[in-house]
């Protein structure tokens, strides 16, 4: 324990502090001093990606991507099972608690984050496409960082030590994940019609294993989830924000006076709004821990490049939308009610001022909807990185889901903070062993992009 939380502090923790007016201090940690400025860079070098090509973004993803009888998952479903991932718990509690920490400017820095972080979400998607492989299992493709890891490092060995650190990690990241799903669920059935966790955690396993043992059932379930869900939060929480839109004007001046107001400085509390903001937009978007590939490696696109723009339009779908649907419902809401409140709690009373009873119940349900997809997402992702661990194998396929749901079902009964902090390790393992290859590899992806810019674009 002493050793996992040793680690822990050191990926997660503040490396150092720059000291801000006012007394304030912005923390840097590593993931943020890794992922921020790769960020700036990858869009530096792809000329402002998120602003110049986002029309084309759109225009692809609404578009046909698969062709008849082609093999593999559409473009446009690679890109919801990655959107299952993204669109989690962290869209409504993780938002909650970045404005909770650091106010309303903390939206601004998500929103600024979540800018740089497409681009990075390009490379890594565009790199999962060239290095993909055939997938005898599944059929179609498989791929992501431990694949290009590979090729980057194996120099003909059969496996590479950074592709089976990062699959391992991986591996950990998705297990840890899959109870905090667990009980996330169970507590809010709980807290919403005062269901046992038991009861609750039972039907919920028995649900996702009749998807995840069949073979191909996740993506199928996925389509329709997915949209479903995004679509039914997105425009339940636009009218509260219709209804409420004579205080928007006021919203969005606290978002932008608080982001860089001089009452922050003075107060010391400005690092706590830059640090909350970039947290929550880094690892809401998932852009450059390198999950993502893993679905954008199975698409089957005409070009690289393809793939790449529709992963970058996730992020904005993830923290554009769906986060700051949950930040303007937030801040319409009067701060007296939710005074020395946080998390679930929070939120549910944010949506109930709004929405009354149908606002807790609202809350619960997309929840479960939320972090049900993204444990059916986590386990297509994992199809990739067992496979590069022990080879094309039914038996090592199953026996990880099977691992999977045994930690969703513990979870629903309690939590265990070991296993939330492995989880966290994991990810932030993922993410270092990613940006280790996303780096070196970059010319290929930015290759990738000129040409689509030059032949793919010029045939609309």
């Amino acid at each position: 324990m002493a050793l996992l939380t040793a680690i822990y502090n050191f990926l997660w923790g503040d490396l150092f502090s720059i000291p801000l007016p006012g007394g304030s201090s912005l923390g840097v940690s590593l993931l943020v001093l890794i992922l921020l400025p790769a960020g700036v860079y990858f869009t530096l070098r792809t000329r402002f990606l998120p602003f110049r090509l986002f029309p084309e973004m759109v225009r692809i993803t609404l578009a046909n991507n698969k062709k008849q009888g082609a093999e593999g998952l559409s473009g446009v479903q690679a890109l919801i099972v990655s959107t299952a991932c993204r669109v989690g718990m962290g869209n409504l509690v993780g938002v909650v608690a970045a404005i909770s920490a650091g106010g309303a400017g903390a939206v601004f820095w998500m929103w600024l984050i979540a800018l740089l972080g497409s681009s990075t979400a390009f490379i890594e998607a565009t790199l999962a496409q060239l290095y993909k492989q055939k997938d005898p299992l599944y059929g179609g493709w498989r791929g992501g960082p431990a694949y290009y890891l590979h090729a980057l490092f194996a120099k003909g060995k059969r496996r590479s030590v950074l592709a089976v650190l990062f699959a391992v990690s991986s591996l950990v990241c998705w297990c840890g994940i899959s109870q905090v799903i667990g009980n996330s669920i169970s507590s809010s059935f709980e807290n919403a019609f005062h269901i046992p966790p038991i009861w609750s955690t039972v039907a919920l396993v028995a649900v996702a294993a009749v998807i995840v043992l069949r073979r191909n059932a996740t993506v199928k379930v996925l389509d329709v989830v997915v949209p479903l869900m995004a679509a039914c939060y997105f425009f339940i929480t636009l009218a509260i924000i219709l209804l409420n839109a004579e205080q928007l004007p006021a919203v969005f001046g606290r978002i932008f006076s608080e982001a860089f107001g001089l009452r922050q400085v003075v107060s010391g509390g400005l690092g706590a709004v830059i640090m909350n903001g970039a947290k929550r937009g880094l690892f809401s978007n998932e852009a450059g821990s390198g999950s993502a590939p893993c679905a954008a490696a199975a698409a089957h696109v005409s070009h690289p490049a393809k793939a790449g723009l529709m992963q970058a339009l996730g992020v904005f779908i993830d923290t554009l939308l769906i986060c700051s649907c949950t930040a303007m419902v937030m801040l319409l809401t009067p701060a007296s009610l939710t005074e020395g409140l946080e998390g679930m709690d929070l939120l549910q009373v944010a949506m109930g001022h709004h929405l009354g009873t149908f606002g807790v119940v609202f809350i619960a349900v997309v929840l479960w909807l939320f972090s049900f997809s993204t444990f059916l997402g986590v386990l297509f992702y994992a199809r990739s990185n067992v496979a590069y661990l022990f080879g094309d194998s039914w038996r090592s396929q199953t026996a990880y889901k099977l691992l999977a749901l045994a930690m969703l079902f513990v979870g629903g009964l309690a939590a265990y903070q070991f296993v939330w902090d492995l989880g966290d390790v994991g990810i932030a393992m993922m993410t270092i062993f990613n940006m280790i290859a996303l780096l070196p590899l970059a010319p290929k992806a930015l290759a990738s992009l000129r040409d689509y810019e030059q032949n793919e674009m010029k045939k609309k």
